[in-house]
C-alpha cells in the first residue's frame, strides 16, 4: 500500500484519514486519534498531506512536515 496523499479530517477527539494511490483510489480509511496520527506518520514515506486550516491543523501540519511530509492546508 503505497500512499500518495493523505486527507486528514482533524475532530475533537479522533480525526478521520483517507489514503490515495498515485491514481487516485483509495487505499486507507481509518479512525485515530490524534497521537496515532502522529505515530502513524512518521511510518509513512513522505506523501502529500491535506488537511482544512482549522485551530489544530497548524499545530499537526508542523509536526507533519517534520517528519517529510508536504502539507497543504485548505480553507474552503
Amino acid at each position: 500500500m503505497t500512499i500518495a496523499v493523505l486527507g486528514i479530517d482533524l475532530g475533537k477527539n479522533s480525526c478521520s484519514l483517507v489514503g490515495l494511490d498515485a491514481a487516485g483510489r483509495v487505499v486507507l480509511r481509518r479512525r485515530m486519534r490524534r497521537e496515532a496520527v502522529i505515530a502513524f506518520g512518521a511510518k509513512l514515506p513522505g506523501c502529500v498531506v491535506a488537511m482544512e486550516a482549522c485551530c489544530g491543523a497548524h499545530h499537526m501540519g508542523r509536526i507533519l512536515d517534520e517528519q517529510g511530509h508536504t502539507v497543504r492546508l485548505m480553507s474552503r
